[in-house]
């Protein structure tokens, strides 16, 4: 009985705290760029304005975050660090991808799901299109695939899977029921590498993120864990987003990920399992608004780990 109880609170908790992320367009919460976010200081720009690498934002498939909507202070945050970004709205293939150093995809969904958060969840590409940016990556491509709790993980498995990737179509959790998440370089729960400052003068002490799934990286593939979940963490498998109960399938997620590297053939390829760490966003519910993002007061360091991990990608070696 005592379980029980437990698991009704804790599905509550998550219950709660879903009206403040993100949800289906009809929803009472609204969320949107956060028009008065400052960039704050990374140090000198990697490259000359308009002179670094390009980078294109995948705008094609659904996206809930886009160059000039939920991601526009990802876009101003790398544009200030030399990068060329811009909207990226062309269907993936061998032709379109030879335009770009990097391809950046956050929360693609599939058409029926954009209005329609619940089962079935399919693919948000084609085949062919997977095909083609595999073949890309493994050329010398760069990709960095972001996707965010069901039914984003689900719109983007069969992508993640051609780069050894296991994606879950559902919501991580910590032990306590939370789904806000810090990874930490003093617990290892952050990996100590370049793209954390481990190795340099300004480590990058912790990263927040703010809901989403979690992943495995499958054996034999060629990749790190950046941002590994304590043990006793777990995934939420709902039928329709936010709507939890005791019913909802619960599995372990000891050993999964939010963040990983992959070196697949002469690209690269950053998943991460969560979306709003990489944006600066206001979400406003009940008559409130709260910070979500690179402006959360519990986020200082993302900026920093963004840049770090798109200089990553787009080193050439």
């Amino acid at each position: 009985m005592k379980t029980t109880r437990t698991f009704l609170l804790i599905a509550a908790v998550a219950l709660v705290a879903g009206c403040a992320r993100q949800r289906p367009p009809e929803t009472a919460t609204v969320q949107r760029a956060a028009d008065d976010f400052e960039l704050p200081d990374t140090g000198p720009a990697a490259y000359p304005e308009g002179a670094g690498p390009r980078v294109g934002i995948d705008e094609a498939h659904g996206n809930y975050h886009t160059a000039d909507g939920r991601y526009r202070s990802f876009a101003q945050l790398l544009r200030r660090d030399g990068y060329r970004v811009d909207g990226f709205d062309a269907l993936f293939g061998a032709e379109s991808l030879a335009g770009l150093d990097l391809l950046v995809i956050s929360n693609a969904i599939a058409a029926e799901n954009v209005s329609d958060w619940s089962l079935p969840n399919p693919s948000a590409f084609t085949e062919i299109e997977i095909e083609a940016v595999e073949e890309w990556v493994r050329g010398g491509g760069r990709l960095m695939l972001i996707a965010d709790h069901m039914p984003m993980p689900g719109a983007a498995a069969d992508l993640a899977r051609a780069f050894g990737l296991l994606f879950h179509d559902g919501f991580a959790y910590l032990p306590d029921g939370k789904g806000t998440m810090t990874f930490r370089l003093d617990d290892e729960s952050l990996a100590a590498h370049e793209v954390t400052g481990a190795t340099g003068d300004e480590p990058i002490e912790f990263v927040t993120t703010f809901t989403g799934q979690a992943f495995r990286i499958t054996e034999g593939t060629d990749g790190t864990a950046l941002m590994r979940l304590p043990d006793g963490s777990y995934l939420l498998l709902p039928e329709v987003a936010w709507e939890f109960s005791q019913a909802t399938p619960r599995i372990p997620a000891d050993g999964m990920v939010q963040g990983a590297l992959v070196q697949h053939g002469d690209g690269r390829v950053a998943a991460f399992g969560e979306a709003a760490a990489f944006s600066a966003q206001v979400q406003e519910r009940n008559g409130e608004s709260f910070p979500m993002g690179m402006n959360d007061p519990d986020a200082p360091h993302n900026a920093r780990f963004l840049l770090n991990v798109i200089a990553w990608l787009t080193v050439t070696e």
